[in-house]
């Protein structure tokens, strides 16, 4: 998970309605490349097989998308457990891992088409896939989880993991050995008929339970018309506190889940495996939640990859669902502007829509925002080429007196914006790069309104205010969004954010955040709003979510990026400089044309409180002494002081090129994740990388005496549900000629081996590391950690003195690592091991603090 978004919100409107994400939403997205050969699907033609791969059938997501578009709470509960889908993570890594090796092929891709099963399981997507042709499908040839499962069980479970696809009768030997390899459950389920009809046959009693005309079902279908009736929206001019400070304000506001840290969700999940993830949410010295654009590499070699954004506004749906809807396009290009794309008309989007819209009032709502979307989209000259939604976003609730109340999510679009990337290295960060030499300059894409409806400051005031911020001028954004681009193709800024939640002050305090710095803002043009007196209006500019971006930038580049932003006729004013103290002051511009301080703070305190929600959320999920220790060594850390003791260098050419580069075994097993980048790294280094996995081994099709270096790549080996890496290692302990031949490889003279992340625990299991010879009770382990739970992190350590061939000539850097694992505290049931290990200079890899001192401080060491 490299990007995302959360929020909360509940309120009774002044009609009475209300609104709360009871019904929740928990949206993703995907981002992948594709070959051009592979852009044509192949027509179903007469003789070809239907195949069906991936996880047996259950009773999983049984009238699964019946369900999902009824209100929560009207169905029978029974009938809501089994409509729940239930996914397999590891199921879906195998079958895609098949699909790999297909597409890898090339034009001899033996895949003529392919469909993943969802809504609707078997009876859509096997319908989907042999249209127009038909089909005869065998009902018993379904792989089955459950032998309990009746045929209309069998035919419209959305079990997941599953895909449909359609193969030459003369590819099936093939494509099942591949299947086989990845120990993934493969059936030929029926033959294409050529006759039109889905066909559904039972063997067992010679009965049709479906014989369908597919021209009548999936044919040039009559479009539904939906008579909708719009229900006038009463709203109320915001009324906030008549001393409201401004430091006041940011007490509550900076406390919002929509606008606080989201440490809480980005240090519990992965961001790093692949080695292709070149920007993830974190950014800055103390890696702080708060980057605009993930990118991700297209692979281990190259610098072109793919740049993504997303943009949700959904509070302001209560009041405009147009300005809403304009507003979220206008986030994901106001935040996939900071990574350097090909070009602003090649960016596309998908757009997900949740929305209660079957009650009175709401489908208007939702037609109003599909015209408002499909309008700007068309003005920015970009396209959506994709999306899904969920139209039954409410859910029953018993009231007060025990009557049901039917509680409404806010209509809520995602747009998650994806383009090209020519260089992946040409991406700004929201955090300050050179604090005390640089300025910040601001873009004002509000054209100075200050509007305040459905904004964060509302909402931490129990109010939704009247009118929402809009993108009035469609044609600014887009100059904008040019400009900024150039902007960075030259080199001129250093750092950026965008305006969103929380409003301008929000975005000043997170890159100051992020920098560790401080700033001193002088916004000297008058501060503007529909309320009267300065205090007011200084709320407005500070906390309106009007869009607008923040640029940091040398004064000795001045001249030359405001020269681009005139050529470009986009508005600009320089509000402040960047300090390296710790202090954050503001002062406005009133209508005097003076200068009023409106805020003078610590940035640490104001961080601090930033953090609290988070803190709070995290002391609630993990050990809260280990939350504690985090807040408490956070609050003032001086950053990472990274070092190198060496002068690093690509390998040869001459290396690279040779014919008789040491071959290394990158073993996997099921459930492994890491594979791909072991052995990009070991290629890299010149070595001759090979894909083995564990079912070679079974099937004796490989040897490790084949091999001069043996790595056990990371992941998570049988989903780690007997702990892990137990699994892997009892496939090779417990089998003799498999256990023989690793013993027999480690110990051959001339030959190393690598344990990373998983493979690291497989090898303490498999008493290889510290040494052979110990007894399986005091043999040392990794458990979980002290965190209690799973640990994602940019973490640094520090190389001592050692005998590893690994870090030879390293000693004594420090080094910035990603480290994901839930299981990485070392267990030493006999402490004198720990003693020899550290006597000998064996554990040569150790996390330091920001001083460089080695450290068992959380977070500084992840694991405990």
């Amino acid at each position: 998970v490299i990007q995302g978004f959360t929020r909360s919100f509940g309120a009774r409107l002044l009609n009475g309605e209300r609104y709360e994400w009871i019904k929740p939403i928990m949206f993703t997205a995907g981002v992948g490349q594709m070959d051009a050969r592979h852009i044509e699907k192949g027509r179903p033609e007469k003789g070809m097989l239907v195949v069906k791969i991936g996880g047996p059938a259950y009773r999983i997501g049984i009238g699964g998308g019946a369900a999902s578009s009824m209100i929560q709470g009207e169905n029978i509960a029974e009938l809501d457990f089994n409509a729940v889908q239930r996914g397999d993570a590891e199921m879906e890594q195998k079958m895609n891992r098949v699909l790999r090796v297909c597409i890898e092929m090339g034009d001899a891709n033996p895949i003529i088409s392919i469909h993943d099963q969802g809504a609707g399981g078997n009876c859509n997507v096997v319908k989907e896939i042999i249209y127009p042709a038909g089909a005869k499908i065998e009902v018993r040839k379904i792989q089955l989880g459950d032998n309990t499962l009746s045929v209309l069980e069998i035919w419209g479970g959305e079990y997941q993991e599953q895909n449909a696809l359609l193969l030459k009768p003369e590819d099936i030997g093939m494509f099942d050995e591949m299947c086989l390899r990845e120990k993934v459950p493969c059936a030929v389920i029926g033959e294409i008929t050529g006759d039109g009809y889905a066909v559904l046959y039972d063997e067992t009693d010679g009965s049709t339970p479906v014989n369908l005309d597919l021209e009548k079902v999936l044919g040039d279908m009559p479009q539904k018309t939906f008579h909708l009736n719009r229900i006038s929206m009463t709203a109320k001019p915001l009324e906030l506190p008549e001393e409201l400070t401004v430091r006041d304000a940011l007490e509550r506001v900076l406390r919002l889940l929509s606008v606080g840290s989201k440490r809480f969700l980005t240090n519990k999940v992965d961001r790093s495996v692949t080695g292709l993830i070149a920007q993830q949410q974190c950014v800055g010295p103390l890696q702080l939640t708060v980057a605009d654009a993930a990118v991700v590499s297209q692979s281990h070699s190259g610098l072109t990859g793919t740049a993504i954004s997303i943009g949700e506004q959904p509070i302001k749906t209560l009041l405009n669902p147009a300005a809403m809807a304009r507003l979220c396009v206008g986030e994901a290009l106001t935040n996939i502007v900071w990574a350097k794309i090909s070009a602003l008309e090649d960016i596309k989007c998908s757009g997900n829509w949740m929305w209660a819209a079957k009650l009175p009032g709401e489908g208007a709502k939702l037609y109003d925002a599909a015209v408002a979307l499909s309008d700007i989209l068309t003005k920015l000259g970009i396209a959506i080429d994709g999306g899904k939604d969920s139209l039954s976003m409410a859910t029953q609730v018993g009231d007060s007196s025990g009557n049901a109340e039917t509680v409404k999510s806010p209509g809520t679009l995602v747009i998650s914006a994806y383009a090209t990337c020519p260089d992946i290295t040409k991406v700004i960060t929201p955090d300050i790069k050179q604090p005390g030499r640089s300025r910040l300059i601001y873009i004002d894409l509000g054209n100075g309104k200050n509007r305040l409806g459905g904004s964060a400051l509302a909402q931490v005031y129990n109010q939704l205010g009247s009118e929402p911020p809009d993108v009035d001028d469609p044609e600014l954004l887009k100059r904008a969004f040019n400009a900024v681009q150039s902007l960075i193709s030259k080199g001129l800024i250093l750092s950026g954010h965008d305006r969103s939640d929380g409003g301008l002050i929000t975005t000043l305090l997170e890159m100051a955040f992020a920098g560790n710095c401080g700033m001193e803002i002088n916004q000297k043009s008058e501060v503007r709003s529909q309320e009267s007196g300065d205090s007011c209006a200084a709320l407005a500019s500070l906390f309106a979510e009007e869009l607008g971006i923040v640029l940091e930038y040398l004064p000795d580049r001045e001249a030359e990026l405001i020269s681009i932003l005139k050529d470009f006729t986009v508005p600009y004013e320089i509000i402040g400089k960047t300090v390296r103290e710790k202090t954050i002051q503001i002062k406005l511009g009133t209508r005097n044309s003076e200068l009023r301080t409106f805020l003078n703070e610590d940035m640490r305190v104001l961080r601090n409180i930033w953090e609290e929600t988070s803190w709070q959320l995290e002391r609630l999920q993990a050990n809260p002494e280990c939350a504690d220790e985090e807040r408490k060594y956070c609050f003032d850390r001086p950053g990472p002081d990274f070092k190198l003791s060496f002068d690093p260098e690509d390998t040869p050419p001459v290396l690279l090129e040779s014919d008789t580069k040491p071959k290394v075994a990158v073993i996997r097993e099921e459930g492994s994740n890491s594979d791909r980048e072991m052995t990009s790294a070991f290629f890299q280094a010149g070595f001759e990388p090979w894909d083995i996995t564990m079912t070679d081994f079974l099937e004796e099709r490989v040897r490790l005496s084949d091999f001069k270096g043996a790595a056990f790549v990371g992941g998570f080996s049988y989903a780690d549900v007997l702990d892990s890496a137990k699994g892997w290692a009892g496939v090779i302990r417990f089998n003799k000629k498999i256990w023989d031949d690793f013993q027999d490889f480690y110990n051959r003279e001339d030959t190393f081996s690598l344990g990373v992340c998983n493979g690291c625990q497989l090898m303490a299991l498999l008493g290889w590391v510290p040494w052979q010879g110990m007894e399986d009770n005091i043999q040392p382990r990794f458990i979980h950690n002290t965190s209690g739970r799973f640990e994602s992190r940019f973490s640094s350590v520090k190389i001592l003195p050692g005998p590893s061939i690994m870090l030879k000539g390293m000693e004594g850097s420090v080094l910035g690592i990603w480290i994901a694992h839930g299981e990485g505290r070392a267990y030493f049931p006999d402490e004198k091991i720990l003693g020899k290990i550290e006597e000998g200079n064996l554990a040569q890899i150790r996390y330091v603090d920001d001083n460089n001192e080695v450290t068992m401080k959380y977070p500084f060491n992840p694991n405990g």
